[in-house]
């Protein structure tokens, strides 16, 4: 079992996964949203490659359209 901190609140999950596999596990669409690992931006072509781990914190970020 492994702790995130996802948008400032702790998750679980069973094992590590890459952020592409975290983001279809929360039915998000790669194309519209930025993430922050750690504290560092990733590029798209980083979501398959990046393993999330016990402790790592990530933010989410997708735009809110509106007026």
């Amino acid at each position: 079992m492994i702790t995130l901190v996802i948008n400032g609140k702790p998750r679980e999950m069973e094992r590590p996964v890459t952020v592409a596999h975290y983001l279809r596990l929360l039915g998000l669409d790669s194309r519209h949203i930025a993430i922050a690992h750690n504290g560092a931006v990733l590029e798209r072509e980083q979501f398959d490659q990046v393993r999330l781990a016990n402790g790592d914190r990530v933010e989410i970020v997708r735009p809110v359209g509106g007026g």
